[in-house]
């Protein structure tokens, strides 16, 4: 299945779902957030929601940091 994930053209993956697709890159549900095709995913639906071939999908990590005023950083995860 061809997807851009994260700006980056793929055409290896098997994944039908975004838990599955979490999994194939050996990424950790707990501390990310996904959009595919501009749709954020909630986490209760990772299971559930199906990937396509063609997709859009953005995967960023929640890293806290920084300053006092600014404890969370949003960094999107390469693959």
């Amino acid at each position: 299945m061809k997807l851009t994930i994260n700006g980056k053209v793929t055409d290896s993956i098997r994944a039908a779902t975004v838990q599955e697709l979490l999994d194939e890159l050996k990424i950790a549900p707990v501390r990310v957030a996904v959009e595919v095709n501009l749709t954020v995913v909630r986490k209760a639906e990772y299971e559930t929601f199906r990937i396509h071939d063609g997709d859009t999908i953005e995967i960023v990590n929640f890293v806290a940091g920084g300053s006092r005023q600014c404890r969370v950083l949003v960094v999107s995860i390469s693959i």
